[in-house]
């Protein structure tokens, strides 16, 4: 784990985890723009995973699906009839398909990271991949929307308000624009770069502690090492459902931004 406890030298201490852990040294190319560390080679190793996986359960597709293809089936549905068609409509669902999917696994592959031993850390705690998926998620409900309205028939439609007086647009114009350019790929990133961060530092909190407790304390404070560890595993159990529900949001969110755009002059 990148954050485990920390003693200072000589004295004992306890060193809470910090923002560092998202920061570590280069591994490969280091000085170049080419530099490679730690967080980037998990994302990698996670998207390698993600495409052997699906490679996998579908390099010999049966009619009745058995074992892994069954899962990779079972995950495929899941976003095909719980987020696409059920925000999009059978065919716009279909159309936008590879777009969710993308997102919906790319997000749970490299969020899974954060409870996996020796890898501990989900990459979705710094910006970059965040912001990456948010840019994904921002050009393909634009592109929906400029598509079918054109540019300025796609602005107007989206900023402007319908059957309300005239002076509350100034107030009503600049409120959509930031609402809908602006705060939506910001709360895409930040929504998911947020939770992925809290939940690592507080799985290091509680694990470092129970380490500290057992391993470094003196006397009767080892006691306090059980209940670290208890709210350690089942914070843990959390986190996996938090990973889950990210990557749902993430992907619905996108649905939902596209069916906005695709419908913006009837709103």
């Amino acid at each position: 784990m990148l954050s485990v406890l920390n003693l200072a030298a000589g004295d004992g201490g306890y060193h809470p985890p910090s923002l560092s852990d998202f920061y570590p040294d280069a591994v490969l190319f280091e000085g170049t723009i080419f530099e490679v560390d730690r967080l980037m080679l998990i994302r990698v190793l996670m998207a390698v995973v993600c495409a052997v996986f699906f490679a996998l359960a579908f390099r010999s597709p049966k009619l009745v699906p058995r074992g892994l293809q069954n899962v990779g089936e079972l995950a495929l549905d899941f976003v095909r009839i719980q987020i696409a068609e059920s925000v999009l409509g059978k065919e716009n669902g279909k159309r936008f398909l590879p777009v969710l999917v993308t997102i919906f696994f790319t997000v749970l592959f490299t969020n899974m990271t954060g409870v996996i031993p020796f890898l501990n850390i989900s990459s979705n705690g710094l910006i970059g991949m965040p912001i990456v998926l948010a840019a994904l998620s921002y050009i393909t409900f634009n592109y929906v929307g400029i598509k079918k309205y054109g540019f300025f028939g796609y602005v107007k439609s989206s900023i402007i308000v319908p059957d309300v007086p005239v002076a509350l647009h100034l107030l009503l114009i600049p409120i959509e624009f930031l609402s809908t350019f602006i705060l939506r790929p910001f709360t895409l990133t930040v929504r998911l770069m947020a939770n992925m961060l809290a939940g690592h530092i507080l799985l290091v909190l509680f694990f470092s502690a129970t380490q500290y407790f057992f391993f470094t304390t003196d006397a009767w404070t080892w006691i306090f090492g059980f209940p670290a560890l208890l709210g350690g595993i089942a914070f843990t159990f959390f986190e996996l459902l938090v990973i889950v529900l990210q990557a749902y949001i993430f992907c619905l969110l996108t649905a939902v931004y596209i069916d906005l755009a695709d419908h913006a002059a009837d709103h």
